[in-house]
């Protein structure tokens, strides 16, 4: 690659993060954007990712150091916790890599990774061990948002071998990574046994499979076109999908909307089988059920003919929590934020001298409420009121001994009323989300 080629792909950035592995790809990338800075006004700084899985970990972060300080580029070594019980290594890796990137992005600056065309072609083979769909088989975009930044993938073009000849004419030194040799690894599996025999066979095969994946690319971006306006019509302000209009739609359709709905709140893509477990269990469940269905740290649950994508949260549902009387705010437990006594919010009486006050997230039985005539099952209020079944359990509840008063900015029960009183007002200050 032409440094200006390297250039035309930067799309206009000038300020710019390069993810420094220490390794021959992100090595000929910092040392081209190094060149480029020369002869263009470019801010540009390197990160390292020091996941602490191999032995020589230390002895890359300490190369890239003295890479970057002969270069002159800032660098910050970053230090990751990787877990990989769950999602195994590989994956828990790029999620903890991913993460540190989202925390030191500066505003205004842009992303660079170093994926080069090799690495596009065994991505595309990974997604069609997976069975993966269009979206999956699409595999690396050259440009992608990453929250609020942008993040490029500037070599996606070139292949290992241009990126040799290049290290090589500029005489560099790089890190290996011994691990990469070790085809326990699905991607290392692909790299050193599969894609040279692949290419010995068909020399064009890594250009040919990222033109697949291209295509498929292109498909997804016209139906994300194409879906766009059907998916703000099924969504409402807070993100919940009308599940009516979805009954009428092809299966295909369906789930393609699903398959949106879900990016949008950036979960990562079911498989397909998850997908016809969240409309045949959760949308089409029966009509007094109160369905849920876990996704990772995510759930999907319905409430008034809507699907709802909700992280899941720590139950306070035992949670008793005692509010001395000189204190004019209380702590909630699960970053729920505070109740104040102030001069905004639900308007109770005061306890009398023996009733201790506490707040709870649980009551049983029947109440009266203010502004209703006759008692009700707690259920059947929460219902009435339209407050959605993982919220009753995460509103405070404010008891004077064992006596329900109110719950806070939703009722207040006819054993709370101040009528003519002064009373207290109780504001509940959310943290936010």
């Amino acid at each position: 690659m032409s440094l200006s080629d390297l250039q035309h792909h930067l799309a206009g950035q000038r300020q710019l993060l390069v993810a420094f592995s220490g390794g021959l790809d992100s090595s000929v990338l910092l040392h081209q954007l190094v060149c480029l800075r020369q002869q263009h006004a470019l801010t540009l700084r390197a990160i390292h990712i020091h996941h602490g899985l191999n032995p020589l970990a230390e002895s890359w972060a300490t190369h890239c150091r003295q890479q970057c300080a002969r270069w002159q580029v800032a660098l910050e070594v970053v230090y990751v916790q990787v877990d990989g019980r769950e999602k195994g290594i590989e994956a828990a890796a790029r999620e903890a890599r991913y993460q540190a990137f989202r925390q030191h992005l500066q505003p205004g600056e842009c992303l660079l990774t170093a994926q080069h065309l090799d690495d596009q072609c065994e991505t595309l083979l990974l997604a069609l061990k997976r069975g993966s769909g269009p979206a999956g088989l699409a595999a690396m975009p050259v440009s992608v948002r990453l929250d609020s930044h942008l993040h490029l993938r500037p070599l996606l073009t070139q292949t290992r071998a241009q990126l040799e000849q290049w290290a090589a004419e500029h005489q560099l030194s790089w890190v290996e990574d011994d691990s990469n040799q070790d085809t326990r690894y699905d991607r290392n599996f692909l790299r050193q046994v599969i894609l040279p025999e692949l290419s010995a066979r068909w020399p064009h095969f890594a250009r040919a499979a990222a033109r697949s994946a291209a295509l498929c690319g292109e498909q997804e971006q016209l139906l994300d076109e194409l879906l766009a306006e059907s998916l703000r019509s099924l969504m409402d302000e807070k993100g919940a999908l009308a599940i009516a209009p979805l009954a009428a739609m092809s299966d295909s359709r369906r789930a393609a909307l699903l398959r949106r709905w879900i990016a949008q709140h950036q979960g990562l893509m079911p498989s397909r089988d998850a997908l016809a477990r969240i409309w045949q269990e959760v949308a089409c469940s029966r009509e007094d059920a109160e369905p849920r269905l876990l996704l990772g740290n995510v759930e999907i649950r319905r409430f008034r003919g809507r699907l709802y994508w909700l992280p899941v949260a720590v139950s306070v549902r035992d949670e008793v929590l005692a509010w001395p009387l000189t204190s004019l705010s209380l702590a909630l437990p699960a970053k729920m934020g505070r109740l104040v006594r102030g001069d905004t919010g639900t308007k109770v009486r005061v306890p009398q001298a023996d009733e201790a006050v506490s707040v709870r997230f649980q009551a049983q039985g029947k109440i009266h409420i203010v502004g209703r005539a006759g008692s009700r099952p707690i259920k059947k209020i929460w219902q009435e009121l339209g407050v959605a079944p993982w919220l009753r359990e995460r509103t405070p509840l404010l008891f004077y001994g064992n006596q329900l008063i109110a719950a806070v900015g939703v009722f207040v029960t006819r054993e709370g009323d101040p009528k003519e009183q002064p009373g207290w007002q109780i504001s509940w200050q959310q943290d936010e989300q």
